[in-house]
């Protein structure tokens, strides 16, 4: 739980994690405003569809967020100090274990800091409180897409570090691509 603890703290109090959250919020304030607001397909805003509709326009800011963290732990510095972690009384397949853990806890508040401006926002704008209806849009939308995000970059990072980063815009990659609708790809 030290352990954990430690690389927690290590990932969460860093400036470049408050400077991802402020534009994840403001990306996100500007998705309600300005898209959610009219609603999806002719429904309301606070339907599953259009709340659907603005996880997936979050989940390349969420994608990025999610491997930002696993360059804490691929970097050559991490490298250069697995000697040191090497060493500890803990297995290595039990640190790398606990690393992905913290990496999985901080996309987790990521995401959740995303649910959480939404519930102000249709708590502000429309006095609606039933997450009862939203609640499997997002965990059909978020788990699948920033497990495989953590699971890939992880698997990248211990190839070549800079594939991390290669990684990152696959998201806005797979928008800008006239993909057919029938693969259902970031069809959103």
């Amino acid at each position: 739980m030290k352990i954990f603890r430690y690389e927690c703290r290590r990932l969460l109090w860093n400036k470049f994690f408050f400077g991802l959250l402020m534009v994840l919020l403001f990306y996100g304030w500007q998705i309600l405003n300005n898209i959610t607001i009219l609603g999806v397909s002719h429904t309301a805003p606070f339907s599953p569809q259009s709340f659907g509709d603005y996880l997936c326009r979050m989940i390349p800011l969420l994608w990025i967020g999610a491997l930002f963290f696993l360059t804490f732990f691929t970097s050559g510095k991490a490298r250069r100090t697995a000697a040191l972690t090497d060493a500890a009384p803990i297995r290595p397949q039990i640190y790398a274990l606990i690393r992905c853990g913290a990496a999985l806890t901080g996309t987790a508040l990521l995401a959740c800091l995303c649910l959480a401006e939404a519930a102000v926002f249709y708590s502000h704008y429309f006095r609606w409180h039933a997450w009862g209806s939203l609640l499997l849009p997002a965990a059909v939308t978020l788990i699948p897409s920033l497990v495989f995000a953590l699971g890939s970059g992880w698997l990248l990072g211990r190839i070549r570090q800079w594939l991390v980063y290669v990684w990152m815009p696959l998201p806005f990659v797979l928008q800008a691509l006239p993909l057919p609708a029938a693969l259902g790809i970031w069809n959103c």
